[in-house]
């Protein structure tokens, strides 16, 4: 948002304020600052939102010529302001341990939405930014103006006053839906309270220690990912594996199914007022598909690529199960396990070897010291930022003497936490010399338990990196003159690549030999394990590829067609049937507790992770047969992808890496490799 200089003096003298204090001190103060409970949330919040309707005001009463100095720098300041509202609720609903600093969160983002959605359903707001003079402004600028021209479109501020009218009230309506949806994944969590210590034989030792036996006799264990995902990996018990499934799919039901039915019907209104199809033709309209048959399209094709492998994979998994239980197929519940006993056999892997190399605070101290080396940034922790819970880790990351941003971490599981899956959150988008960006990192990995090491798996050190180029990306881009071109407003189907690219380093035996120590020895994972751990991983990536492609046809199917002719159960299993020959659990609602359908940023889009993956493996093409330990290309790839935020569009920032469009043949060399 940083306009030139000019434009940051008219504005903040008009408010009275003084320049380079006003700068400095807003510049670096973190947004957690003085909200201690939900009175103070509410405070800082509405100071923010005071300010927003300030600064618009400001910007509508201008008179004569508009300029980007007099409208555009007022109009993506408020703009920040309430974005940077937007992520403190988001942040303190998520992730806060108190309840009525939760509520309160959520009452504010009520508020805060509403405001959000009022803006492009203004016409005068509308009139003002297409009245600005651009014929000096440079093509960022340009880019910016365009783009959010475009969006009042989409938001219908050519409709009549009743229209405008009715879309504000189902916007309002579609908030509270979906904030209820997030609300109840969070506060769903099942436990499975009855579990013999004899059901945990094959989980390993350290899971057993945290899980004691209490005076009955009996184990818990929940749904959260460190406790469902090894009972699923590891447990020889059959029917523990089963139950733990069903409780993991049935999070948030059936409270969620109704929410989802509000939310698909209100987003179903929304399309048809604005006059497009449906409302997976509106989503998909601003992301590189750019339309929703593409992305039909798109996952015909990946699924059509993965079926001879996931067929392969489905019959191998079959014949191992048929070992242990004659004439019987493969259940959900069975395919983690399976696989990772045929990884055992045909691969001489066992995933539980190599958790001794991954303590969490070395992984943690790992990703902190490989992003600093490739990508030339350091890190600083701080202790003197204030935090919601005495958990979360600070870190400031510098480039050279300059603070680039902070980063917030908060990584392991506790009550009323989201634990649906590790996310990055941008509670401040950033602008050159006004505000460092900043992010929330939230996870539920093991560790911060006392005598506990902690003790990760590889999957779990894959998206703590993957998390990481979240991170880097946001940070490195929150520093472009407007908000708006920071690098939180890139096309969603390009968001996830550079994260998923940077999980290639976690394949790198050198890499991980430079962090990655056994907790008792100190010695590093043997180079040969990590050539078997990566052979044997490859064992499987057709099913996940086809499962992965359910979600993102569910997803789109719920947002293709009239939302009252959708029956959410029977549509999931018949994509189930299609895509994954292993039969759906009935009984079970996994859309329910299917966060990405809530979101408005992914809603009919869960196609996004297989569309950026396709884009990072080619981006990961240039990397090719370097070391991945030392710098290089790495800050090359800095500079284009990640420096320019929004500045330019997605396809512009590879083709100018790859000195190419992108293609998926690197993509399809990695699904076809061995085994």
């Amino acid at each position: 948002m940083l306009r030139v200089a000019v434009a940051a003096c008219v504005l903040t003298s008009a408010l009275g304020l003084s320049p380079r204090a006003s700068a400095q001190k807003a510049a670096t103060t973190p947004f957690t600052d003085g909200v201690t409970d939900a009175a103070s949330l509410k405070r800082v919040v509405d100071t923010r939102l005071t300010r927003a309707r300030t600064l618009l005001d400001a910007m509508l009463a201008v008179t004569g010529a508009r300029t980007v100095a007099n409208t555009l720098a007022p109009y993506d300041e408020l703009l920040d302001e309430l974005f940077t509202a937007s992520g403190q609720v988001g942040i303190m609903a998520e992730l806060h341990p108190d309840p009525a600093t939760r509520e309160m969160a959520e009452d504010l983002d009520r508020t805060v939405s509403a405001f959000l959605d009022e803006i492009p359903l203004r016409t005068d707001v509308f009139a003002a930014l297409n009245a600005i003079d651009l014929r000096r402004a440079d093509a960022g600028t340009r880019l910016y103006v365009t783009r959010e021209l475009r969006d009042f479109a989409r938001a219908g501020v050519d409709k009549s006053d009743a229209t405008r009218a009715q879309l504000k009230e189902l916007r309002d309506r579609l908030t509270q839906a979906m904030n209820e949806f997030s609300r109840n994944i969070r506060e769903g969590s099942r436990k499975l309270s009855d579990v013999k210590p004899a059901d945990l034989d094959g989980l390993p030792a350290d899971f057993i220690a945290r899980h004691p036996a209490d005076a009955s006799g009996a184990v818990t264990v929940t749904t959260s990912a460190v406790d469902s995902r090894p009972v699923l990996m590891y447990a020889k018990n059959s029917e523990l594996r089963r139950r733990m499934l069903v409780a993991t799919y049935n999070v948030a039901a059936p409270e969620n199914i109704a929410v989802l039915d509000r939310i698909l019907r209100t987003r179903g209104e929304i399309a048809a007022l604005l006059g497009y199809r449906n409302w997976a033709a509106y989503d998909t309209q601003v992301r590189m598909a750019g339309d929703e048959k593409v992305v039909s399209s798109f996952i015909d094709r990946v699924v059509n690529a993965a079926r001879p492998r996931a067929t392969r994979e489905l019959a191998e998994l079959t014949r191992r199960k048929q070992q242990d239980v004659p004439a019987s197929t493969l259940e959900p519940w069975d395919r983690l396990y399976y696989s990772e006993l045929v990884r055992r056999s045909n691969f001489d892997f066992d995933s539980q070897r190599v958790r001794p190399y991954f303590p969490f605070d070395r992984v943690l101290e790992g990703v902190l010291r490989v992003t600093s080396t490739i990508f030339g940034v350091t890190y600083k922790q701080v202790t003197d930022v204030p935090v919601w819970h005495p958990s979360v880790r600070v870190y400031e990351m510098h480039d050279g003497d300059r603070m680039v941003g902070r980063i917030y971490l908060d990584l392991h599981p506790r009550m009323n936490k989201t634990a649906s899956g590790a996310t990055t959150f941008t509670v401040r988008a950033g602008r050159e010399g006004r505000l460092v960006p900043e992010v929330v990192l939230a996870a539920s990995l093991p560790g911060n338990q006392p005598g506990d090491p902690g003790l990760m798996t590889h999957d779990e050190v894959r998206t703590l990196f993957h998390e990481f180029g979240h991170v880097v990306h946001r940070l490195s881009g929150g520093h472009q003159p407007w908000y708006g071109l920071s690098s939180i407003l890139m096309e969603r189907d390009f968001t996830e690549a550079p994260s998923q690219m940077l999980e290639e380093w976690v394949w790198d035996p050198k890499t991980l030999a430079t962090f990655a120590r056994h907790y008792q020895t100190g010695e590093p994972i043997p180079a040969t394990l990590v050539q078997q751990m990566r052979r044997a991983s490859e064992f499987g990536q057709g099913l996940e590829v086809a499962q992965q492609m359910v979600l993102a046809r569910v997803s789109l199917s719920y947002h293709d067609r009239d939302p009252a002719t959708v029956d959410q159960a029977a549509l999931w299993k018949d994509i189930q049937a299609r895509y994954v020959d292993i039969p759906f659990i009935d009984g079970t609602a996994r859309q329910a507790s299917f966060p990405h359908i809530g979101q408005a940023g992914y809603a009919s889009a869960y196609y996004t992770y297989m569309w950026s993956l396709v884009i990072g493996k080619d981006l990961f093409s240039k990397f090719e047969g370097r070391d991945l330990t030392q710098p290089g290309i790495a800050r090359k790839y800095r500079e284009t992808i990640f420096l320019p935020g929004s500045s330019k569009t997605a396809a512009n920032l590879v083709t100018e890496f790859l000195g190419r469009p992108f293609n998926s043949k690197a993509w399809e060399k990695w699904l076809n490799g061995s085994p």
